[in-house]
């Protein structure tokens, strides 16, 4: 198992309070401080441990470039949280402002920032595109046909075994009940609207929740008829012993892309590839990304059929609020690694940089990424379920906007005017006739 930093449980399940959030990775947490700084009585429920599913088994990137520029305001206030908290919580993130570095050898990708450049310049981000004078300047001891480059000084990256921890024990010094091992069942109803959330410790009373339960958000939701359309795709990364130092905090390279973790090693990835198990979710939504399909992004993905049909995130059935839950089973996801990325990924990045060759593979490991239609987010309050906030969805971008997102959320429950537009964000966009916006991965 992929071992994150240890979070001590709150002493005692809360029988009230204002908001319950479902799910601890990195969306649930700083949702949880952002609203205890508030004043705001929060319980934070987390069927297995905080940070131990995909929020602790990312990337570790937290960068603005190449966002898509519906996110690109959110990242920006990201970047800004990521610095803040640590301090105001007196807690290391891992974080670091080393900026974040892209090279290519496609003069395609070039023309593709270039085009992307002007709208998120007049957004206020600042960044640089380098020639391939430039870039090879800065990686001199690559061997690859540098064409250009992308730049972002400003940039960061975090430690994703501790981020989502520490943010945890920040929130329970300001009053939030965080609560591990502690699966919510389902939502309590009463006249139309939230009035609580069913866990297997009992019934929490509140009149706000917040689902934040990544790849699990989906079934949870189903279960009171509520329809998040998202595909849950398996990504695998790997950590390489100790090397040395290469350029940029996070470099995204032709197949591969790496960040620079504290203890010396790499984190290293292919981006943009993973495995899709066939499941009775993935045939119920099958049609709403039939534009994903047309855009080509299947092609950099594997369909198999596995575990997921019968168990898990993806699987059907009901159950009752009195009895063991499909989240109970599954503390916490193991998927299966893919071999295969993991040979490629090494041996693209060894072609750009020789010196790698031989380089030690210490771990791998795989995650669950929830995937949308549009691969944007939905940070939503549901209209036929009054008091019910979802915070899902985030289709691998979850760990760099986590900040953001929770300060989002925080002003959503607290009906405070927003930072950023969210009705791009909305859960409506995928009602029956509406036309999605293309899908794009960046």
């Amino acid at each position: 198992m992929l071992r994150v930093d240890e979070v001590a449980d709150s002493p005692v399940v809360p029988a009230e309070v204002d908001v319950v959030i479902i799910g601890g990775g990195i969306i649930g947490t700083t949702t949880a401080y952002e609203l205890a700084r508030q004043g705001v009585s929060v319980a934070l429920v987390e069927k297995g441990f905080i940070g131990a599913e995909q929020s602790g088994r990312n990337w570790g990137w937290v960068r603005q470039q190449n966002r898509r520029h519906d996110e690109l305001v959110m990242a920006m206030r990201s970047l800004k949280r990521w610095s803040e908290i640590g301090d105001e919580i007196g807690r290391d993130l891992g974080f670091r402002r080393q900026g974040s570095l892209y090279g290519t050898t496609s003069e395609a990708d070039v023309a593709k920032w270039e085009k992307w450049a002007v709208r998120a310049k007049e957004i206020g981000y600042s960044f640089d595109i380098l020639s391939a004078t430039e870039i090879k300047s800065r990686i001199p001891n690559s061997t690859a046909p540098w064409v250009g480059g992308l730049w972002s000084p400003t940039d960061g990256l975090a430690e994703p075994s501790m981020a989502a921890p520490a943010i945890a024990e920040g929130a329970k010094k300001l009053g939030v009940h965080v609560l591990q091992t502690c699966a919510a069942r389902g939502l309590d109803i009463s006249a139309g609207r939230i009035s609580g959330v069913w866990t297997e410790r009992g019934l929490i009373r509140a009149s706000t929740v917040v689902c934040a339960g990544g790849a699990w958000s989906s079934r949870l939701l189903r279960r009171h008829g509520i329809e998040l359309p998202v595909a849950n795709v398996v990504g695998t990364a790997m950590r390489t012993s100790p090397v040395p130092k290469l350029p940029g905090g996070t470099f995204n390279g032709p197949g591969f892309a790496l960040r620079r973790r504290l203890d010396g090693g790499y984190t290293v990835a292919v981006p943009g590839y993973g495995r899709m198990e066939l499941a009775p979710q993935g045939m119920r939504f099958a049609l709403k990304f039939y534009q994903t399909y047309r855009a080509e992004l299947t092609k950099k993905l594997k369909i198999r059929i596995g575990k997921s049909f019968f168990n898990g995130p993806e699987a059907a059935g009901s159950w009752e609020f009195d009895e063991i839950s499909p989240f109970e089973r599954i503390r916490v996801l193991e998927p299966a690694i893919d071999e295969e990325w993991l040979a490629e990924a090494v041996i693209n990045l060894t072609m750009c940089f020789p010196e790698m060759k031989g380089v030690r593979i210490l771990q791998a490991w795989a995650g669950l990424i929830d995937t949308t239609p549009d691969l944007v987010p939905v940070i939503s309050q549901v209209d036929s379920l009054p008091g019910l906030v979802v915070a899902s969805g985030f289709s691998g971008h979850g760990f760099g906007l986590g900040p953001g997102a929770g300060l989002l959320v925080s002003e959503m429950v607290m009906h405070k005017t927003p930072y950023s537009d969210i009705g791009q964000f909305s859960l409506n966009r995928f009602k029956e006739g509406s036309k999605l916006i293309r899908p794009e991965m960046m």
